[in-house]
């Protein structure tokens, strides 16, 4: 079977080359109406050839979120309206969903973690929520963007951490429970702290309505997690098949949401797409780098700066791309959020995969121990 295994992952191999060269092909030939198909069976085919790979499964995720930014480029048209409707009402619903998963995986122990490691709880938060929101900040003024793409990087650097965090921190062999306590805290706060953050740093680029985005956030994040966590101990356990189901929901959900921003800001991407992507690409580097030496600087242990780096560095852009939908913006605003929720799954698969393979320098290797 692991033979046939391995045989089937190789195919993949040879499939994601030949869609590669029929992607070239198609492009060269002006056949676009093919080539967007092709390139994303290319990154499909790549994406099922990592799960076979020690080295490569942890990015497999993020290459199908490139296949799905691809179908979202080449056919912005069919992701634009569902059965009659914008298809960007249907993005606060999907990160409610995605909220309610979370809330599912949460316990009352995890709660207690914070107790047992307050002050990296702390550092980590505020760290946070001072580095993102002040880079996004100087990158927006440095980079001179029209006024609604920039309030959208001051937002993305406003949010709370991503979900993603915890599983990157768990393949960087960091401190899972300091990186679920942070994520926890991080987005607990956000009602309060992303919206006053964003009418400080971005209220100079585009009209705040601070209390909207404080209910925007509540309906989004704490109502779904607080009925996610009463699904936990009422549920969770009782039926297995929806206790294997969330995360891939999860998954799902985060993917959806990419491509109806994706389609709905693909001319505007088109435009600015290139020095967008290098602000972004700033912004998320940034965010590891600063985090993970704020945390050297305080004489936190390395697996406690290696979760400190991630969870600083990577964002929910799933919730900026909301409220970015609920100021009427989603086109322009919500573009970096897009960008850079495609970004940090390939690097901070790429950071926590290098990690992997480097055990934290302050714990005893398997040669000292024995």
């Amino acid at each position: 079977m692991a033979v046939l295994n391995r045989s089937v992952y190789h195919y993949c191999y040879i499939a994601a080359l030949f869609f590669l060269l029929a992607f070239m092909f198609a492009t060269f030939q002006h056949f676009h109406s093919w080539a967007g198909i092709l390139l994303a069976l290319f990154f499909v085919s790549i994406a099922l050839a990592f799960r076979g790979s020690r080295l490569f499964k942890g990015y497999w995720y993020s290459v199908i979120i490139l296949a799905v930014a691809a179908i979202a480029m080449y056919y912005p048209q069919h992701f634009i309206t569902v059965g009659g409707r914008n298809a960007s009402f249907f993005i606060p619903i999907l990160l409610q969903v995605i909220m309610f998963g979370m809330g599912t995986e949460l316990s009352l122990k995890d709660f207690a973690q914070v107790m047992r490691m307050p002050r990296g709880v702390f550092i980590g938060t505020v760290c946070h929520y001072i580095i993102m929101p002040l880079v996004g900040y100087t990158l927006a003024h440095l980079f001179n963007f029209p006024n609604e793409i920039a309030a959208g990087i001051i937002l993305i650097g406003c949010c709370p951490s991503g979900l993603a965090s915890n599983v990157m921190c768990y393949l960087a062999k960091a401190n899972l429970a300091l990186s679920v306590s942070v994520t926890t805290i991080s987005t607990l706060l956000a009602p309060f702290l992303t919206p006053l953050l964003m009418k400080w740093l971005g209220g100079r680029y585009v009209e705040i309505d601070l209390w909207a985005m404080v209910w925007d956030i509540t309906i989004i994040v704490i109502i779904p997690i607080a009925a996610g966590l009463a699904f936990h101990y009422l549920v969770r356990g009782k039926v297995k098949w929806i206790d294997k189901i969330m995360p891939v929901i999860s998954m799902v959900g985060i993917a959806l949401v990419l491509l109806v921003i994706t389609a709905a800001g693909r001319d505007n991407l088109l435009k600015i797409g290139g020095l967008l992507i290098i602000a972004t690409f700033i912004h998320n580097i940034s965010g590891y780098f600063l985090g993970y030496w704020s945390a050297r600087l305080f004489r936190f242990p390395e697996r406690d700066c290696r979760t400190i780096a991630l969870e600083v560095g990577m964002q929910n852009a799933g919730l900026a791309s909301a409220l970015a939908r609920g100021m009427g913006k989603i086109a322009t605003v919500g573009l970096a959020s897009v960008i850079f929720g495609t970004m940090m799954n390939v690097t901070g698969s790429s950071l926590a995969s290098w990690w992997h393979n480097r055990p934290p320098r302050d714990e005893p290797t398997a040669k000292e121990l024995s």
